[in-house]
């Protein structure tokens, strides 16, 4: 199947640390083009589920199901929506589960889906069905709102600027296309020393701001981590600080390593709860010279695995 050769971000390290057996439950809570869970399968006979709200990786999912049958499904939608998409087919725990956070490379790759803008497109920025879009949001949203947005969102400091621009280029004619709204906003932003395409940082904002993104991740790493069994492991791949940082924080709290309250505060004095997990990896895995060399991509991701402990 030549829909499943693309090898997606630290693949081997991801499933390596999942460490898949034979009997277990898994699953791959952003299925994409189907190379994690392949991966996984492959690894070991055991039994995995997998979600995603785009359609067409939902359409390659059940292509799979095929190739692997009754141990494979695939099922559509967010990761917030996890344990219930899992109770519908009766899973009431995991051995394991993987999350590829942010945007798929079939997404980018695909100019009709409208996340880059370096292939023009209509401003679309969908993962999945979604009563808003990159246009409508471009087009309508307050200026103030629309800054707060890509500051929020984007990291990006001429935030105020970017959203005047836009605000009074669509007071005269409305954005429709990637093109068109990117070489507006390289006309405020200044490229910098790094290389970084002046657009590079709102198009994520943007992006993360339709779909929802963070609370999705938040949620998602909640319900993956109640469900897992003693000795199942939640293995994370985050591509920006925003998303890292919710990653971080999580699993930090999981394993009971937040800072300690102050003794001044009444609440301080209150017993800490017992951590659940143990954090498998100290630091965040990264990307091997060779992997970057092969997939520039890969230069911002972070891989990060903390392991239920016993009830």
């Amino acid at each position: 199947m030549t829909e499943f050769s693309h090898i997606p971000v630290l693949r081997d390290e991801a499933v390596n640390m999942l460490q898949p057996r034979d009997g277990g439950v898994y699953l791959d809570g952003t299925f994409g083009g189907g190379g994690y869970a392949k991966a996984i399968l492959d690894a070991a006979d055991c039994r995995l589920f997998a979600t995603d709200r785009d359609p067409a990786a939902v359409a390659r999912g059940h292509e799979l199901e095929r190739e692997y049958p009754g141990r494979f499904t695939i099922c559509e939608g967010r990761i917030s929506n996890i344990s219930e998409l899992l109770a519908a087919h009766e899973v009431a725990g995991l051995d394991g589960a993987v999350f590829d956070l942010g945007v798929s490379s079939y997404q980018i790759d695909d100019p009709a889906r409208g996340f880059s803008f370096r292939h023009d497109g209509p401003l679309n920025m969908q993962m999945g069905s979604s009563e808003m879009n990159a246009e409508t949001l471009v087009n309508f949203c307050p200026e103030s709102e629309l800054a707060d947005i890509l500051y929020e969102f984007g990291e990006e400091k001429a935030a105020r600027r970017v959203a005047k621009a836009i605000v009074e280029r669509r007071k005269v004619q409305k954005f429709t296309t990637t093109a068109d709204l990117a070489g507006v906003i390289r006309g405020v932003v200044r490229p910098d020393k790094s290389g970084l395409d002046p657009a590079t940082r709102s198009f994520q904002a943007l992006r993360i701001a339709v779909n929802d993104e963070l609370a999705d991740v938040q949620a998602a790493l909640e319900q993956a981590a109640d469900m897992l069994k003693p000795g199942g492991r939640l293995v994370v791949v985050s591509f920006h600080s925003l998303e890292d940082r919710i990653v971080k924080q999580f699993f930090a709290g999981s394993a009971g390593r937040m800072p300690g309250a102050s003794r001044h505060d009444p609440a301080g004095l209150l017993a800490q709860a017992k951590p659940r997990f143990a954090l498998v990896t100290k630091s965040p895995v990264t990307a091997s010279a060779a992997e970057l060399n092969a997939n520039p991509r890969a230069r911002s991701a972070k891989l990060r695995v903390m392991e239920r402990l016993a009830a």
